[in-house]
């Protein structure tokens, strides 16, 4: 996590408190929704290649699960947090609830540098994961993803020491697996595409042709990658693309006037979403800092890898032509930049709709692991689109009878159905 002023949980309780007070909870039940239910801080020791041992730090928060077991990605990143993993449980529980699917919000975290250790090193850390958490996951408990820097083997890893301990297939107990191994067809492109899918949405209700519109996005991991793909499918055009390159330890831009090739530039980065900077100079891009992602003069930014991105500081460098921000990331603009952001005139799909797509991805794997049956890609996609777009409409149509911000539109009926689900189980009243 780049190091920030901002504190990630703090940002997410003063989003939840400023819908609570709106739609007047009580303060029991503003008490309980604005911290996680059940949280765990436990040390992986694992031994390293040249025989030491490392010591690791691993976190998982389940936020609430009133609507069903918890839900959520395990982050690998050197400087992961408690308060990152807080945040981002919290943020889950909103989402699931914005999609209307029956799950509730968790997420875990180690702080780790997988780009850094060998894949048996990353192996041995994943299933001292589940050693320390075996009791409190599984299919109907709390139910990991993949995350930054976490992927599909990660997850078949500690799908497998699960099973091992419990001494039964339980395929649901973790998503985001590779696909013959538990995994659903579109997992890969789900959030990526999801991000996409709520832009169609909000291009139609405002009479915006998107073959006609340009965009810069930061982060080229999975997300970023396949938001890309399909945003170019759909005829517009990326000018800019923002993401680290391991060689240099710093962010650089990629840009190119004429539009970015996707598939090029997939070709050159690696696993982690690193692009190769000399291979991309040498395809006649331009290198800019990392930063100018956010200064180039097009129609929508799709910040796409890391919360705090976009605060009040950086908002001046936003160009005026920027109509829409598609939150791709979790927790890209800080609390304090969406009314400066409204001020510009530009309209911010929030992220727990707008990238819900992995999560709503993640429930229909779950579903299909459990039920056995599996569909084909056209199927899930078919369905994610349309659960997408619905969400979406939901949120745009509450924002314009109630004159809210899409935000806060989606924020009173995700933090509604909680508290309404809470109530009802006689939680608080």
């Amino acid at each position: 996590m780049a190091k920030t002023e901002y504190n990630p949980f703090e940002n997410a309780q003063a989003q939840f408190d400023k819908v609570a007070k709106s739609l007047k909870l009580s303060s029991g039940m503003c008490a309980y929704l604005r911290t996680p239910m059940k949280e765990m801080h436990f040390s992986i020791p694992v031994k390293m290649d040249d025989g030491s041992t490392r010591v690791f730090q691993g976190y998982r928060c389940r936020h609430n699960d009133a609507r069903g077991p918890g839900k959520g990605g395990i982050r690998f990143h050197p400087e992961e947090t408690a308060d990152t993993v807080r945040a981002l449980s919290m943020w889950m529980t909103w989402k699931c609830a914005a999609v209307d699917i029956p799950l509730g919000g968790g997420k875990g975290g180690i702080v780790c540098d997988p780009r850094t250790m060998s894949m048996g090193e990353q192996e041995r850390m994943c299933r001292g994961f589940i050693r320390a958490l075996n009791k409190e996951v599984g299919s109907f408990i709390d139910v990991p993803a993949p995350d930054v820097m976490s992927n599909g083997q990660h997850m078949l890893w500690m799908l497998d020491e699960y099973e091992t301990i419990v001494g039964a297939r339980m395929p649901g107990m973790i998503t985001g697996k590779p696909v013959g191994q538990g995994g659903s067809l579109g997992r890969t492109e789900a959030t990526g595409y999801g991000v996409v899918y709520t832009l169609k949405a909000l291009a139609e209700q405002e009479k915006i042709d998107l073959s006609k519109t340009t965009a810069s996005i930061q982060g080229f991991g999975n997300v970023a990658e396949y938001a890309a793909k399909l945003y170019t499918e759909n005829g517009g055009k990326v000018i800019a693309i923002s993401c680290w390159n391991m060689a240099d330890k710093k962010a650089y831009t990629y840009k190119k006037d004429s539009g970015c090739d996707i598939e090029e530039l997939v070709s050159i980065k690696d696993k982690f979403g690193n692009i190769d900077k000399a291979k991309a100079k040498a395809k006649g891009y331009e290198i800019l800092d990392g930063d100018a992602w956010l200064t180039q003069e097009v129609d929508i930014l799709i910040p796409a890898a890391l919360e705090n991105q976009i605060t009040p500081k950086n908002i001046p460098s936003i160009n005026s032509k920027v109509k829409i921000i598609c939150e791709g990331a979790n927790g890209p603009v800080t609390p304090d930049a969406d009314p400066l952001l409204i001020k510009k005139g530009i309209t911010v799909i929030p992220d727990f709709v707008c990238n819900a797509g992995g999560v709503t991805c993640s429930y229909f794997e779950q579903v299909q692991c459990n039920a056995n049956y599996f569909w084909s890609k056209e199927e899930v996609l078919s369905k994610l689109e349309s659960k997408m777009t619905s969400a979406f409409l939901d949120v745009y149509k509450l924002a314009k009878e109630k004159k809210l911000d899409l935000r806060d539109a989606a924020y009173t009926i995700a933090i509604t159905r909680v508290a309404d689900a809470v109530r009802l189980r006689g939680w608080v009243e």
